[in-house]
């Protein structure tokens, strides 16, 4: 069990104790220790019982509640409520923005058992008059439900990515001359997806192997079989023949809108019986066109001008330039985030802890920013070839304003300047906002343009239109934030940012070590947005990004 699952229990625990009016000190107690346990770097199932005591956050009873976890994989505690809990209110608690307490209220005073009452229940304006609530509330409940609604039963590629390659491994090393892929919204890294597609070419029946993994078949279609793991994880197994691979995957990697558009472009073309699926392309007289590129038909109108892009790869990153520390609210200290980084391959990162304003994060008072500049001198003096550059995520202020004042803005090398808070502006103020942010000379890059985190909450309107533009004029990056929960600037945007002269920054928004490696997803959707590595920001080498923001600073 990892240190994020292991947290995420008391967080329930917090939440479902919450909804029943238990004991408030055990509530912040348990909410303390999700806060706690995600900070810790170390895995808890491997330290030792004094060890987990010694947790700040943690005492005795906590750590005897962390060993039930370890040992049963549950909360006797947490079962107890959930048997009182009807599964509907308890899938209320998945709601963004909606607390325990007010559930509790919909749940005991109005009846609503399920999402699919309070929805009815809001429709019906029954929510108005109850105390604490009122038509805003009412109706920003109604937009929460709308949204949980048309989310369920979809899951972030990233979830299902790790599954999905096991399966690979699991059928080469059964069947080593079997051709097997991912195919369908997988094969495009769609950012979410439904299902687990693979293509498996082979003759040979997979009956017996497939009933051998921890798979369920529950479904047979004409095309597929529909298999479920043991966290319900839905795949679609699709087989053909080995000759006919490419073919096969080429049908059913694009969508519908590609496909029509493919074929209306090669009428009369036999497409059949093709093993490998770059002699499609060749006998369309086309330009190869990657997975990624093949949502709809603008991919066709540049392969028959021969104007595919060669996307970026991993490799092409050459600096990480969103990060956080224990000076904020990341669990790994300056040392440690800048060896990982080095480890890794990459040749520079930029230190970017939480600004002032974001007191829930820990953010950093003038003092403490002037401490952690004193710090990362005296580590980048132990680096060759390597370098640490300051930074700080400041929050966009209500009024567009960044935080700090400018004597400590120019201290910095780069700053990236995102919006944590007030996230209900209507469309015009929210842009408004961040063009003033974006107008600021001392800011770099434009974090996470819209406060989105996908499955949960959608992001705050805005003219992206406007917000390119004022990128453009000011020299501003925009970031990609590779955290695969944000993945914001949305990849659709990326070619008119790329029209516009906007080059992109693919940023983990890492708060611990193994968050730098988000970056993966991150590329995965740059890819999408037909980014290069000429128009990605942190393709730049450690002197063209010093470089770059000194220029900025002129």
């Amino acid at each position: 069990m990892t240190n994020k699952e292991i947290a995420s229990a008391f967080n329930r625990l917090g939440k479902i104790m919450e909804l029943h009016d238990e004991n408030p000190y055990k509530i912040r107690s348990y909410q303390n220790a999700y806060f706690q346990l995600r900070k810790v770097s170390k895995p808890i199932a491997e330290m030792t019982p004094e060890e987990i005591s010694g947790i700040k956050g943690v005492g005795n009873a906590i750590a005897g509640k962390i060993k039930e976890l370890l040992e049963t994989g549950t909360l006797e505690t947490y079962q107890k409520y959930q048997v009182q809990t009807p599964v509907g209110v308890q899938e209320m608690l998945q709601l963004k923005g909606f607390g325990p307490k007010k559930i509790r209220v919909l749940w005991k005073e109005l009846g609503a058992e399920s999402i699919g009452e309070l929805l009815y229940a809001c429709n019906e304006n029954r929510l108005i008059e109850l105390k604490g609530f009122g038509h805003k509330t009412q109706e920003d409940l109604k937009a929460k439900l709308a949204y949980f609604l048309q989310s369920r039963d979809k899951f972030h590629y990233a979830k299902l990515e790790p599954i999905a390659l096991e399966l690979i491994a699991a059928l080469k090393t059964a069947l080593p001359n079997i051709s097997v892929e991912l195919t369908g919204a997988m094969a495009r890294r769609l950012e979410i997806v439904e299902y687990i597609d693979l293509l498996v070419g082979t003759e040979d029946s997979l009956d017996t192997l497939l009933s051998s993994l921890p798979l369920t078949l529950v479904d047979t279609q004409e095309q597929y079989r529909l298999y479920r793991n043991e966290n319900n994880t839905p795949i679609r197994v699709f087989q053909c023949a080995a000759a006919d691979f490419g073919s096969k995957f080429f049908r059913f990697t694009g969508t519908k809108a590609f496909l029509e558009a493919f074929i209306a472009a090669s009428p009369d073309t036999d497409f059949r019986a093709i093993t490998d699926e770059k002699e499609i392309f060749t006998k369309a007289k086309l330009a190869f066109i990657p997975p990624e590129l093949r949502e709809n038909a603008d991919a066709i109108a540049l392969a028959q001008e021969n104007r595919i892009p060669t996307l970026i790869e991993a490799k092409d990153i050459k600096g990480v330039l969103h990060c956080h520390t224990t000076y904020s609210d990341g669990i790994n200290s300056v040392q440690e985030m800048a060896e990982e980084a080095q480890r890794l391959g990459y040749d520079y990162i930029g230190i970017t802890d939480h600004s002032k304003s974001a007191f829930y994060a820990n953010g950093l008072k003038p003092d403490r920013v002037l401490a952690q500049m004193e710090e990362i001198d005296q580590v980048n003096a132990q680096f060759q070839n390597f370098k640490i550059f300051k930074g700080i995520e400041s929050d966009i202020l209500n009024d567009g304003s960044l935080d700090y004042d400018a004597e400590i803005l120019a201290k910095f090398d780069f700053i990236v300047a995102s919006v944590h808070s007030n996230l209900k502006m209507d469309k015009e103020k929210a842009t408004a906002r961040l063009i003033k942010a974006i107008e600021n000379p001392y800011t770099t890059i434009l974090g996470h343009p819209t406060g989105r985190l996908l499955l949960s909450r959608e992001g705050y309107p805005i003219h992206h239109e406007k917000v390119i533009e004022a990128c453009a004029a000011n020299g501003v990056v925009i970031e990609l934030n590779a955290n695969p929960y944000r993945l914001d600037i949305d990849w659709r945007w990326i070619p008119y940012a790329l029209e516009r002269g906007v080059k992109i920054a693919i940023n983990p928004d890492a708060h611990s070590l193994i968050g730098i490696q988000d970056i993966h997803f991150g590329v995965l959707q740059a890819r999408k947005g037909g980014l290069t590595a000429a128009t990605c920001f942190n393709n730049l080498s450690i002197e063209a990004f010093q470089s770059h923001i000194v220029a900025r600073r002129k």
